[in-house]
Formats: C-alpha cells, structure tokens, sequence
C-alpha cells in the first residue's frame, strides 16, 4: 500500500480535491489489477509498473478538460482494462458511466475493480459500440481504439442532441490519442478541438499525446 501511495503523489501532483475515499480507491488500483493481470493480461507488462502514469493520470487528462455534470451519462468505447471509465467513475462519482468492450473477459476485470471499489455509478456491456442500442449519452470516451473517423461514426447514433440555449458543452466525442494526427483529422471529415496533455501534465510521457473533443 505504501508504494501505491507513494504513486499516487504523481496523482495528487495535478489534483488537490480528491475526498480521502476516492484516495483509497485510487490507491487500491494497483493491488486489484496486479492481482488480474496475473490472471488475465489486460494491461501490458511492460506498462504496469507505470500505471498511474500511463493509465490512471493518462485517463484523468478528461477531467481536467471537462466538468461533466451531475447526473449526466457517459459511455466508455472499447473500455479494454477499464480506461479511461474507471478513473474517470472514481473522480465524478456523480455521473453514470457505462463501460463498453467487445472481449468478454475484459469486461469481467472492469466489473470486478468496479465492484471491490464499490463504484455505484458504473454498468459494463460485453458487446460491440454498435450494438449499443435505444440508448442515448451525453459524451462517448475513448483511449487508443480505432481511428477517429471510426470513432465518430460509432459515436454519433448514441449522442444526445444539445439541448437549446444551454451553456454547458455540447455532447459529444472525447478521445486520447498520441502521434502525428494530422492525416486521421483529415480523413475523419471532423474538426476536433485538439489538447495537448503535455501542456495539462508536464510529465515526459506526454509528449505527442493529445485530447480531441468532437461535439454534435
């Protein structure tokens, strides 16, 4: 545990307003999936040993870009591990998030890290994005699935129209990627809003990773 929480001052480094139960919960990640990737490699090898930078703090990029309101829902496309639904669930305990992946076991990590760090707000499918039907959300979530124009084909059916006059940003896409996107841009026929999380975390992994945010 106290190597956890010597991890987690990478995590506090950036963020200051974690309650001491989210701080637990942030702690037990190592423990819950050291112990499944034993079992089940859901998470490579070579990056376990950096997961609260390169998964944990990698997801939490979102937070510091979106203030997701109370209530409001949001699917994890190609959740894989649970990133970057679970850290996101832990930081907005308020919001309902809904863990999607198409490989099977997968989904049994997530529900198991989700259920011994009792996240209330957190439901999971075995099922591929486009197989989620007659449900509607306010942002879809994504790490490093598939290629943007992908993503926001799969997306767009299951976002909310932006309710008129509102304030708070538009439904939309939100995905992690890194690399040169110039040429995926491009072919997406979207024109994201693009972050650098380098320039959110100053942390040398996080050259040539970026935010992108698509609204409707």
């Amino acid at each position: 545990m106290e190597k956890a929480q010597q991890k987690l001052e990478l995590i506090t480094k950036y963020f200051s307003d974690f309650t001491p139960a989210q701080l637990q919960q942030l702690a037990a990640l190592e423990g819950l999936y050291s112990d499944w990737n034993s079992k089940i490699n859901v998470i490579s090898r070579k990056d376990f040993d950096s997961l609260y930078e390169k998964h944990v703090l990698h997801s939490l990029a979102i937070a510091t870009a979106f203030e997701f309101a109370a209530g409001s829902t949001i699917v994890d496309l190609g959740t894989g591990g649970g990133f970057p639904g679970i850290p996101l669930a832990i930081f907005f305990p308020e919001v309902r998030f809904h863990l999607v992946d198409s490989i099977g076991k997968k989904i049994k990590v997530v529900n198991a890290v989700a259920e011994a760090l009792e996240l209330k707000n957190v439901t999971t499918a075995h099922s591929r994005i486009e197989d989620v039907k007659d449900k509607k959300f306010d942002f879809v979530v994504s790490r490093a699935v598939a290629p943007l124009k992908d993503l926001w084909k799969w997306s767009k059916p299951l976002l909310k129209k932006p309710a008129p006059n509102s304030t708070n940003q538009k439904p939309g896409l939100i995905c992690l990627k890194g690399g040169d996107l110039s040429t995926e841009i491009a072919e997406s026929g979207c024109r994201p809003r693009v972050m650098e999380v380098f320039e959110i975390f100053g942390e040398e992994y996080f050259k040539d990773k970026y935010l992108l945010y698509v609204p409707v």
